[in-house]
């Protein structure tokens, strides 16, 4: 896919893996949608985007987890772009370390509507603006908690498991369209997300955001005869 001058969703924009694929996009010269619920920190990566060479960014402040957001977010990009050739589900939450019994039921809610069913409801609502394109993509963040099992992340890989069932047969549904459909699985990633949570890690060895923004790029633009169906990151 040639980028200059498609048009991106890019949820999680505010910050970390988000924000660094949005800079990455208008450095390509990609029109932005950027989606996060921070309207101010969507603002200054708005900024930011511009200088780099992006022809229009537009911000919107959205709970994903909210579907009525969700939907009214994704009528006003139409509104505001009329077209939408790229949609990347970047947003996602972290579950702190913790035995199942002793995970609050308000974090276990949280994880799920955003990691899972905020990517569901923004796909949904996407994607019939994508089916009209001549081209198109759909990019799902997952994890390598989502093709694999580690101790004491029951409901963050029950997320993100789900992704990977979610990505799969949306591939499978989409066959004979012009949307294409991939996820990555990416090792853990020197973003802020664990220590939103309260959690620490020693993230010497977790893999630069910039980097793994890099990846998503370069699954993007492919030749059109080319697709990454699944893509393996570590560091």
């Amino acid at each position: 896919m040639i980028l200059k001058n498609k048009t991106a969703i890019v949820t999680g924009a505010s910050d970390g893996l988000g924000k660094q694929i949005a800079l990455k996009l208008a450095k390509e010269g990609v029109l932005l949608a950027l989606v996060a619920r921070s309207k101010e920190k969507l603002e200054l990566v708005k900024d930011e985007c511009e200088k780099l060479g992006s022809p229009k960014v537009n911000v919107y402040s959205c709970d994903i987890s909210d579907s009525n957001q969700v939907k009214d977010s994704v009528r006003q990009i139409e509104v505001d772009f009329g077209e939408i050739q790229i949609l990347l589900n970047i947003a996602g939450v972290w579950q702190k370390l913790k035995l199942l019994e002793d995970i609050a039921i308000e974090e276990i809610d949280n994880v799920i509507d955003i990691d899972l069913k905020g990517m569901i409801y923004m796909t949904h609502f996407v994607l019939p603006i994508l089916k009209r394109q001549e081209e198109a993509a759909v990019v799902n963040d997952s994890s390598r908690s989502g093709v694999t099992i580690q101790p004491g992340q029951s409901v963050y890989t029950a997320a993100k498991w789900g992704v990977r069932g979610f990505t799969d047969v949306l591939k499978e549904d989409l066959k004979g369209t012009l949307v294409k459909v991939a996820a990555f699985y990416q090792g853990g990633t020197n973003t802020e997300m664990f220590s939103k949570t309260g959690e620490h890690f020693d993230q010497e060895k977790f893999i630069d955001p910039k980097d793994l923004a890099d990846i998503v790029i370069f699954m993007l633009n492919r030749p059109s005869k080319i697709w990454l169906h699944d893509v393996r990151v570590e560091y």
